[in-house]
Order: structure tokens, then sequence, then C-alpha cells
């Protein structure tokens, strides 16, 4: 079976949790005899006058083709972003020549909407795996311009606002006299209807794939509320395996110190101050900060985050690490203060895969993988003073520790989430569907 993956974007260059989850994925298909091709975009700042130029390469194994196309010199960016011509006019001749059985997209981000409509116009079966919010956000985190998080349902005229104050002349204004800047934006019609043509092409567009994954219930019924039938769309959790890892590797060492960590991208969405400012709450506290990351990818933000640190050397900003394990074998939580929304965190996985309970903003994904009281803590979203309260719980409290770790229970594995994934697949090649209440997650 041939299984064209198309993405954003792919390693090396980028490592989110998609990337490494989609290269991860294309690997394990592959070793079960799968035929497969990926297909990315590495960069939208240059390119032919029109069109798209690319690389064909292999990357640890996996087939990829990088696409790089000019953004600004497209006709209309706004309605490129969302349906583009050129990934469409391309992704079809590759179609034709790869033959793929299914094509599967991950998140639809910067591929748009057209490479859904080109694979069904071709014949060829289609899953979407959601990784974000992009379908209903241009943003794709749900978190606006002003840093305030959207609610459900979505109000297209937010939207144009939430885009135009990206701009200093309406930011400004917004801050200053925020009566009269919601006068202005509810004159704008004609912005809010080019995201109401957003919205309505891209529901219209993934509710014609074959079969729509969802790694968070969350994220699914954020789906479905914006229009998107439930029937179309399942929940069906990532896997995690970590072969090797022993009972031994599990166990914490005694420390006289809170020892809490931080893994992931150091942003400002992802709230690394909001930690930094809890434990600075708790000046005379043994707690000892690890914080795991790429320091180069927002320098200014890491800048702030050494401004809060100072001299205080319970803080240690690590840059990236080298074993995984061996970074949460050392720490007794994890810390999960994101801003926004998230869908599925591969970090939460991760932390409780090795028996170490996390601390996370009570939001969306997040709030759904920490049960308060029995795998971690919730705290509210951004408030600093709440995490203080939390951390200081596991110091106070002698027992509270333990009783996370005992309640934490084993994640869904690789093989698990592989075979729901062959099955899927087999069927839709059958030319059958799933209903929604057949995977369990």
């Amino acid at each position: 079976m041939k299984i064209l993956f198309g993405i954003h974007h792919f390693p090396p260059h980028y490592r989110g949790g998609a990337e490494l989850e989609t290269h991860r994925r294309a690997l394990a298909l592959q070793a079960h005899g799968y035929d497969v091709q990926v297909i990315c975009v590495e960069k939208i700042d240059r390119g032919p006058k029109e069109g798209v130029s690319w690389v064909d390469e292999v990357y640890e194994g996996v087939k990829v083709r990088r696409l790089s196309f000019n953004m600004a010199a497209t006709p209309d960016p706004f309605l490129w972003e969302y349906d583009n011509p050129w990934i469409g006019d391309h992704l079809r001749q590759l179609m034709l020549d790869y033959q793929p059985d299914i094509f599967y997209l991950v998140s639809g981000y910067l591929m748009s909407g057209r490479a859904l409509l080109v694979a069904r116009e071709l014949g060829i079966p289609t899953v979407v795996m959601l990784t974000d919010f992009w379908f209903l956000c241009r943003r794709i985190t749900l978190l606006r311009s002003n840093g305030q998080l959207t609610t459900m349902p979505i109000d297209p005229m937010n939207c144009a606002r939430c885009l135009g104050e990206e701009k200093r002349r309406y930011r400004w204004p917004a801050k200053l006299v925020p009566g009269l800047m919601d006068s202005f934006w509810r004159l704008q019609k004609h912005k809010r209807i080019r995201f109401e043509a957003r919205a309505r092409f891209l529901l219209e567009t993934l509710g014609q794939a074959n079969c729509v994954i969802s790694p968070s219930n969350f994220l699914r019924l954020a789906h479905i509320e914006a229009g998107l039938p439930a029937d179309k769309i399942i929940f069906s959790r990532q896997g995690r395996d970590f072969p090797g890892l022993t009972e031994a590797m599990l166990e914490k060492k005694p420390s006289g110190a809170l020892r809490v960590g931080y893994l992931g991208q150091i942003a400002h969405l992802k709230g690394v101050h909001v930690l930094l400012e809890a434990v600075k709450q708790l000046p005379q506290m043994p707690i000892e900060v690890q914080v795991y990351g790429d320091l180069k990818h927002f320098p200014g933000y890491v800048a702030k985050l050494r401004r809060l640190i100072g001299d205080d050397s319970r803080f240690h900003l690590n840059g990236l690490y080298d074993q995984l394990t061996n970074a949460l074998h050392e720490l007794d939580v994890v810390v999960a203060p994101s801003l926004w929304y998230e869908n599925s965190p591969n970090v939460i996985l991760e932390a409780l895969a090795h028996c170490t309970p996390v601390l996370a903003s009570n939001l969306g994904g997040m709030a759904e993988l920490v049960q308060d009281g029995r795998n971690g803590l919730l705290f509210k979203a951004g408030d600093a003073g709440d995490l203080a309260r939390q951390l200081r719980r596991l110091l106070d409290e002698p027992g509270l520790l333990p009783k996370l770790r005992a309640g934490i229970q084993p994640v869904k594995t690789v093989a698990e989430e592989l075979d729901e994934l062959k099955s899927i697949c087999q069927e839709l090649l059958a030319g059958k569907s799933r209903p929604a209440s057949e995977i369990s997650g």
C-alpha cells in the first residue's frame, strides 16, 4: 500500500510535535511493508516567480519532497494561505506520478485545503490528522493577537479584528480607546466576509475527507461545534514508546529539593515565564527548575527569561536535551504551563510514561490528559500565583507526590496506534468508513 503524507514542515530543520510524529509514523508504516512518501513545505519566502520549486531527498529512510514558494508573490496571500493553487497543481502531478492509495494530510497548515480537493478529484481516499486548530483559526492556536483565548463559537468579526491588531496602527488604539475600536471593527464587513469565506471553504473541504482523526476529545468537539459532522471525526490518541525503559529507570533519586522541569518549545505562548514567575514567588523554598528547549529560536523571549531568573541559582536553562529518559529521570514533576489550548501534548504523555506527574494549565488537551489530584495537578492558565500554590502543596504535603505517581496509568503504545491507523487505511481501500464511536482512543 502506498501512502502519501502531506505536512507543513518535516525534520530536520523543523522539529515540532507534528513533524516528529509524522516522521515516526512514516517509519513505523515502512517497517510494516508500506510504501511511504512525504511532501512538505520548506520555505514560503523564496521560490520561482510563480509556482513552486522542490528538492527530493531521503531523510532517515523516508522519501521527502520539500517545496519552496514565495507567499508574498501570490495574487492574494490571505486566500492562498488556505487555498493554494500552486500547491494543488504540484500535488496533482505528484499524485499522478506516485499513484498513492491514500493521501494522509497532517494539520492542513501551508499545504492548504486545496490539497484535499486535488486528492478527491483524483479519487484518492483522504485521511486528515488534526494537530491544531488551523481549519478553524488562521493563527492555528485560537490565541488572539491581544493574548486572549478565543471561545466557541468563533465569530468571524473577531477573527478579522485579531488579524488587524497584529499591526501597530490598530493594536495601540485597541488599548487606548477600546470602545471606539469596537465600533470601528463592526463596520468592517468586508473583512468579516473574508473570514466567513475561509471558514466555509475549509469546513466544507474537511467534511469531504474520508476520515478525520483528532488526538484529543477537546479538539474533536471544537470541530464538531464549528460544524463538522460528528460521524466524520474520530478520537485516537497518539502512542508513545520508549524501548529499553526499565523499572529501575523509572525510580527517582532522593533529593533535598523539588525538581521541576519544563521540556518543549521556548516561546511566549508556551508560558515558560509563568513557571519562572511562580517559583520566584517561593524564594525560600527548596525548588530546582530545569528548562529544556531550543534557546536560539526566540532570542528576545529567552532574554526575558534570563532577566526573570537574575542571579537565582535554582534555575537552569539547559537548551535541548540529549536523552529524554535521562532528563525525566532527574525530575520529580513536569510543568506544562501553555497559554493556549494545546491538543495532545507529547511532553505530557512522555512524562506520564516515565511515571512523572504533570502540573498543567487547566485548558483544552492538557486538562484532558492531566487528571487533577490523580496523575498531576491543574492550575489556572497564565496564573503564576496559582501555579506557585500547587508547587507549595507538593512541598508541604509529603504524601501528595507519591500519590500522584501511583495514579499514573500506562500510556497508549505506538503499536496500538499503528494498528488503528492500518485498520482505517484498509477499510478506506475497501470502501468502508468507520463510525467515530468505534475508536476508543
